[in-house]
């Protein structure tokens, strides 16, 4: 039995995110993702001017007409929902953590994906692969994935991308628009992007937040690594600390920006300290770009 207030939660969660979909992104997600092929819809008749190699042989001997065949875009997808649970998700300096934040935006998504008719799989991770929800369709469903990515318990602290792409690749093997979920302070993931990449579209969501960029000039701080659990005494108010700490977050950011394109995964950027409107809006406006 869930709790009450979980429920609640899972509700506001919905009602908010559905706004999104219908309001700001309706018939954004359909035409940036479209189905992966073609099917067959019927025979009819054939007329000057259509394409000879669709002729259906044997129907045309059965009636003694030419027919051909008509195909349709198959539109169906598979979405797939890969999330890091780290413990470095539990971090926020602003209005939220930044798995809730994640969680939000997974929401959005898998709303996004339910109302296209498509189906939704889950895969949650940190040092291994902690949770899989097998990709399906309907309401109850898309309730399920917000319940998990809100409310699930990690065992793990560490972050494991290669694991999470390569248990996807062998177990989802229809290709599926795939969102990575993380903020990818890890390390040894280019590779396995390029990989998974080839055989799934994938996306990045990268996940942020402003004091992983810079530090405040608030004196002696205790700094714990939320997944090794180091701890740190750190004196923010030497400007010389400061400085370095920028430099090392920059380096680590372009790392991970020169990864994904080498990569050629493309990314959605959302922080704790701004709305992920935006973001999303360029997404689909760089994707819409990019088919046309």
């Amino acid at each position: 039995m869930i709790p009450q207030e979980v429920m609640q939660q899972i509700r506001r969660i919905q009602i908010r995110t559905s706004h999104v979909v219908n309001d700001l992104l309706a018939g954004q997600y359909e035409s940036v993702f479209k189905g992966q092929g073609m099917e067959f819809k019927e025979v009819r008749e054939y007329v000057p001017g259509d394409d000879i190699r669709m002729i259906d042989w044997n129907v045309t001997a059965r009636t003694g007409h030419p027919h051909v065949k008509l195909l349709a875009e198959e539109r169906e997808l598979t979405v797939m929902l890969l999330v890091d649970m780290s413990g470095s998700g539990r971090f926020g300096s602003v209005s939220r953590f930044k798995n809730e934040l994640a969680a939000e935006l997974c929401a959005v998504l898998a709303i996004s994906a339910i109302r296209n008719n498509d189906k939704v799989g889950l895969l949650i991770f940190t040092d291994d692969v902690e949770l899989f929800v097998p990709p399906s369709k309907g309401r109850q469903h898309v309730l399920r994935v917000i319940r998990e990515v809100l409310y699930f318990e990690p065992k793990g602290r560490r972050t494991n991308i290669p694991a999470a792409l390569f248990y996807m690749n062998n177990i989802v093997k229809r290709r599926a628009v795939t969102f990575l979920v993380s903020d990818f302070l890890a390390d040894n993931f280019e590779a396995p992007l390029r990989v998974a990449n080839q055989r799934h579209d994938l996306i990045a969501v990268v996940v942020t937040d402003p004091r992983e960029e810079s530090l405040p000039n608030v004196g002696l701080v205790s700094v714990r690594d939320a997944e090794s659990g180091n701890e740190t005494l750190v004196d923010t108010s030497d400007p010389h600390v400061r400085k370095e700490y920028e430099r090392m977050a920059a380096e680590r950011a372009g790392f991970r920006d020169k990864a994904l394109r080498r990569a050629r995964v493309d990314a959605i950027n959302v922080r704790t300290d701004r709305p992920y409107i935006p973001e999303l809006y360029r997404f689909f406006r760089m994707r819409e770009r990019r088919s046309a």
